[in-house]
């Protein structure tokens, strides 16, 4: 079939088979479809949608583009975890070791920071040494020997849902939640998961601020992800204020060294990493129970095997040997830290998450252009939880930043961001539910 006669089919509404969306993707994976032509697929995609089957064809067609990891060889559950993305969302850094440390493989293929939010491999890419894009030796020698390994996206995974995606960028296509999904669950599958269990962001600091379109999207993945045979589950958690006490390359690197050190008990970010830590260990099947989960997930912590296991995978691929008892030692610091007072008495009643992670970025910690160089070392810290009660003058949060002048404007950034009042605030728990 013509691949005009898809889009057209496509766009008519009609119901794809299996047949044509590998025909069509293996057209525009080889370049014999061209920008138009895919970028009028995604928009036909934007606007009618696709049935479940039609997006797990989708899904597998993106997956099969490229190669397909195999571990059969490592003796261990494969499993893997995502995030929808938010800001001072640094989970991947404390889960991966954790579950690793418990028996789970973890090949764990990350992204940069997208919009306002953080990407795992900016971060550590804040690490001196560490190689975001191992060859597949490599990637293979650290997931059987440590147990998980943290990189980038190879040219030869999923291939088609690079190209896809450059598209659906710049074509008002991005969010459409088949193509989300494709392009989520190309990339993992073709990781070789057995197991895969998501996190799917809602609120303020979030892509999707309605927690509708969330369970949705959650929906979607696990359905089609569960389609495509591997065992999935998702957690809708919640991001109307920065996840960690703090947002920033580096800073949340430290972040993440003081929570497997034990040091960030009872926060936010305990509550999600713990849950979603225990999620795959059940469907794993290396516990029975979520309580059984999260109780040898805090034994892992509290003994040091999670944070000697990040330890390893650092020093596996490229970091240095040394870095948990030396971080600074290997990541630059900012120039300037400076402190964020409260303006006025009051409870910190609500936040705009995503003015904040816009904040990291004015400070250089994102980019605005794919060419632009991130500075890794600075953004904010000593974020204060909302509900919590400040006098004026109060420090609500620490800025880290390469000059005065732009220090000056992240603080007003970050106060602009919250509202302090007299009441109380609408506490949202940290996991809303499970889908």
């Amino acid at each position: 079939m013509l691949p005009q006669e898809t889009i057209r089919r496509k766009r008519n509404g009609e119901t794809l088979t299996g047949e044509e969306i590998d025909r069509f993707v293996e057209g525009f994976t080889k370049g014999e479809i061209s920008d138009g032509q895919v970028a009028a697929f995604a928009m036909a995609v934007w606007f009618k949608g696709m049935r479940r089957e039609e997006t797990v064809a989708l899904t597998l067609a993106m997956r099969d583009s490229g190669d397909v990891l195999n571990w059969s060889d490592i003796g261990r559950p494969i499993a893997d975890k995502h995030s929808t993305g938010g800001v001072g969302d640094n989970v991947s850094l404390m889960l991966a070791p954790i579950v690793a440390s418990l028996g789970l493989a973890v090949p764990m293929i990350s992204g940069r920071g997208l919009g306002h939010t953080g990407g795992t491999l900016d971060k550590l890419e804040s690490i001196a040494g560490y190689n975001i894009m191992p060859d597949e030796a490599l990637f293979r020698k650290t997931v059987r020997e440590t147990g998980c390994a943290i990189i980038g996206q190879t040219g030869d995974l999923a291939p088609a849902d690079k190209r896809l995606y450059a598209i659906r960028d710049v074509t008002a296509t991005v969010d459409s939640v088949p193509l989300i999904t494709a392009s989520i669950l190309s990339k993992k599958l073709a990781a070789g998961l057995e197991t895969l269990v998501l996190d799917v962001k809602v609120g303020s600091g979030a892509f999707m601020s309605d927690l509708e379109e969330a369970r949705t999207l959650a929906r979607s993945l696990v359905e089609v992800a569960n389609g495509a045979g591997v065992k999935t589950s998702a957690l809708i958690t919640d991001m109307n204020q920065p996840l960690a006490d703090c947002a920033g390359n580096a800073l949340e690197v430290m972040h993440a060294l003081a929570f497997l050190k034990g040091d960030k008990r009872g926060t936010r970010s305990e509550t999600v990493t713990l849950a979603l830590a225990a999620e795959m260990l059940v469907s794993a099947g290396v516990v029975a129970t979520s309580e059984e989960g999260r109780a040898k997930a805090e034994e892992a912590i509290t003994t040091g095997r999670a944070l000697e296991t990040f330890g390893r995978m650092i020093a596996s691929l490229g970091g240095p040997a040394d870095f948990v008892e030396r971080p600074w030692a290997h990541m630059s610091k900012a120039k300037v830290e400076a402190v964020v007072r409260a303006p006025q008495a009051g409870t910190l009643a609500a936040c705009k998450a995503r003015e904040i992670g816009m904040a990291v970025i004015a400070l250089g910690g994102g980019r605005v252009l794919p060419s632009d160089a991130v500075d890794h070392s600075v953004g904010f810290t000593d974020l204060l939880p909302l509900g919590t009660r400040v006098e004026q003058g109060d420090i609500i949060a620490r800025v880290h930043a390469r000059d005065e002048a732009s220090a000056a404007q992240a603080r007003e950034a970050l106060l602009a961001s919250y509202t302090i009042g007299e009441g109380g605030h609408d506490r949202q728990p940290a996991i809303i539910e499970k889908i």
